[in-house]
């Protein structure tokens, strides 16, 4: 159903790109697709020059994935409980993986992606955006699911120790009406 999802999506496609860039530029090449789905986007990091792997809390997608995909590793996970050591790696890409969150616990799953981040490495997290003040719930195909304001959002990679340095809001291409956002944040 995503897998090829990216290829009309340009700005979440660039933003991937650009992350790729910048984890490369730590030395760190070492990046988990946390709730990777199907395994296009570790594919994709791949593709970039990233020593990827994907998790996922879904025993169905990570087989797909690993059919898909072969030569590259895929492991079941949680994302509050990620199977990586401390400071291990240059980056966290979490594509649309936090959107079935609840706001109460958005706090504790960033933190624990701050913490598998060597000192300077990346987090992308991509969500659906509100422009009011508060997460907005709403009905989605798999299970209920939450928009955020984007500053919101990021008062919340500062509190895990991240420092959000670059966004990008963009009108969705669904007819949901919520705003698509990319938020890239180094840890300190």
């Amino acid at each position: 159903m995503f897998a090829d999802r990216l290829e009309t999506q340009p700005f979440s496609r660039n933003m991937i790109g650009i992350f790729a860039e910048l984890v490369r530029g730590t030395g760190n090449l070492r990046a988990a697709d946390v709730g990777c789905g199907p395994g296009h986007l570790t594919a994709m990091l791949h593709d970039l020059g990233l020593d990827a792997f994907g998790l996922d809390l879904s025993p169905a997608m990570v087989d797909h994935a690993r059919r898909v995909h072969p030569a590259l590793q895929f492991d079941e996970a949680r994302m509050e409980a990620l199977p990586v050591e401390d400071g291990a790696l240059g980056g966290v890409l979490a594509h649309y993986s936090m959107i079935h969150t609840p706001p109460g616990e958005l706090p504790a799953l960033l933190a624990e992606q701050a913490r598998v981040l060597a000192p300077g490495g990346l987090l992308l997290a991509s969500f659906f955006a509100t422009d009011g003040p508060e997460p907005v719930r709403f009905d989605h195909k798999v299970t209920p699911a939450y928009s955020w304001p984007a500053d919101r959002f990021a008062e919340l990679l500062a509190l895990a120790g991240l420092v959000p340095f670059a966004r990008l809001l963009h009108d969705p291409a669904s007819e949901r009406g919520f705003l698509d956002a990319h938020l890239l944040a180094r840890l300190r």
